[in-house]
C-alpha cells in the first residue's frame, strides 16, 4: 500500500534534514519525540567508490501510526526516469546480512523519487528463523531451497538498488548483477544509511 499525500509538516521536515545533509552534519534523526522522526540517506559505499550518483541524497520520515509505522523517502539527485528496489537491512553495507524487500521507487523527469510504505520500522524490526525449513523454488537455479534457522536479528538500515545493471550503467555506476529486486537481477546499490552505524541503523531510534 503506498501513500503520497504531503503535509506543509513533512515538507519542513525534509527542508530542514536536507539543509543538515548539504552542510555534512547529519548523523542522527532530527528528531525522535516518539510521534515521528526524519533521518538521511547518502549514496551507497559502491557507488562512492565509482564516483557515480555525486548530487544523490534522501530523506526519510517515520511516522507512528497505531499498530504500525508509515515511512515515506524523498530522494534528489538519482538519473531521471530510473527503477529502484527498497530494503530494510541487518547492515547497510556489502555483504548486508538480512534483507528484506519493501518497494519499489522511480525517479522522475528531474531525478526525484517518492515513496511511502507501511510495515513495522521501529526497534522491534526483526527478522528470525527457529528452524530450517523447505522454501518456494520461485526462481530456479536462483532461489535457496531451504533456511538457515536463526534467532531473533534486527534491521534497522536502509538501502536501495538500481533495478537493473543496465540502469547503473546509464548512471555511470559499475554493472554488477545483484538479487536485490523481485527478480533477482537487480543492478547494484544506488544508496543507504551507511551514514549511521553498523549495528546501530535509524531505524533503531523509534521506540516500540
Amino acid at each position: 500500500m503506498r501513500f503520497r499525500t504531503k503535509t506543509a509538516g513533512a515538507f519542513l521536515a525534509v527542508a530542514a534534514v536536507s539543509t543538515l545533509v548539504a552542510s555534512g552534519i547529519a548523523r542522527a534523526p532530527a528528531s525522535a519525540d516518539g510521534q515521528s522522526f526524519a533521518f538521511t540517506m547518502v549514496r551507497s559505499q559502491g557507488a562512492e567508490a565509482a564516483g557515480c550518483l555525486p548530487d544523490a541524497r534522501a530523506v526519510v520520515r517515520v511516522h507512528p501510526a497505531g499498530v504500525n509505522e508509515i515511512l515515506s523517502i524523498r530522494a534528489v539527485g538519482l538519473p531521471p526516469r530510473t527503477n529502484f528496489d527498497l530494503f530494510v537491512l541487518q547492515q547497510p553495507d556489502a555483504p548486508f546480512g538480512v534483507s528484506w524487500y519493501q518497494s519499489d521507487l522511480r525517479s522522475n523527469q528531474n531525478g526525484v523519487a517518492r515513496v511511502t510504505v507501511v510495515g513495522r520500522f521501529n526497534v522491534e524490526t526483526f527478522a528470525l528463523a527457529p528452524g530450517s525449513r523447505p522454501a518456494p523454488d520461485t526462481h530456479p537455479g536462483v532461489d535457496a531451497t531451504t533456511n538457515p534457522a536463526f534467532g531473533p536479528i534486527h534491521t534497522y538500515h536502509l538501502g536501495f538498488w538500481f533495478n537493473s545493471p543496465e540502469e547503473a550503467v546509464a548512471a555511470g555506476c559499475p554493472g554488477a548483477t545483484t538479487p536485490f529486486n523481485g527478480e533477482h537481477t537487480a543492478g547494484v546499490q544506488a544508496m543507504s544509511t551507511r551514514n549511521y552505524p553498523n549495528l546501530a541503523g535509524p531505524l533503531s531510534q523509534l521506540g516500540s
